[in-house]
């Protein structure tokens, strides 16, 4: 895929994210992995507002090339692909059920949510909680960095997700996934429920390559 329709897609599944109410206002980002350098929502940006031709550019130092100024989130991406070089694309959000549970109390911070759906298994599997950092903070980067070698996707405290997928349609259904996954959580968490046995997970993890 050239570059300009990667822009075209940015800003289509940016809008479609943000019309559901899985973002708001300025917050949460998209990047997407090209031949040249790697595409970046600016710093401010509304998902449901973006302007393919002022996406930020960037190069495999980080360093801005055209377009907006980058989101300050620039490095925690940019860790992500480091560490997953088959990854073409990383989304972050601050949806609204993923940040209530990264929250509570007596979580399980190397598996956040349990296997409810086979589907959740499939598309995200085992969940880590990333301790808090300011956004923005290099340490932040740093701590995505040290999880995302073994984990596609991880749930930042007090913040929201991040997942990587193969290409973005993938990051989006993944981060999707992970959301409903917190909604169900939430609307269960306080009542006796059945998660998939531990050889379920196994046999769709085996059967489903994580993207």
């Amino acid at each position: 895929m050239n570059e300009n329709k990667q822009r075209e897609e940015i800003v289509l599944l940016g809008k479609s994210m943000y019309d559901r109410g899985l973002t708001h206002g300025g917050t949460g980002n998209i990047s997407v992995r090209l031949e040249d350098g790697w595409l970046l929502t600016p710093t401010g940006s509304s998902l449901g507002r973006l302007d393919p031709a002022r996406l930020s550019k960037l190069d495999w130092q980080g360093r801005h090339i055209s377009g907006d100024l980058p989101s300050k989130e620039a490095m925690l991406h940019l860790a992500m692909y480091q560490e997953r070089p088959v990854s073409g694309a990383v989304v972050h959000l601050h949806s609204t059920h993923s940040v209530a549970v990264s929250v509570l109390d007596d979580l399980d911070p190397e598996d956040v949510l349990p296997a409810i759906t086979a589907y959740y298994a499939m598309r995200v599997g085992k969940l880590p909680l990333v301790p808090y950092y300011a956004p923005g903070d290099p340490a932040l980067a740093e701590a995505v960095r040290r999880f995302s070698s073994q984990h596609h996707a991880m749930l930042l405290a007090h913040h929201g997700p991040v997942v990587a997928g193969s290409d973005l349609h993938a990051a989006v259904d993944a981060t999707e996934e992970l959301e409903a996954t917190a909604q169900l959580f939430l609307l269960l968490f306080q009542h006796k429920f059945r998660t998939l046995k531990s050889e379920q997970v196994a046999d769709l993890q085996r059967r489903f390559a994580k993207r």
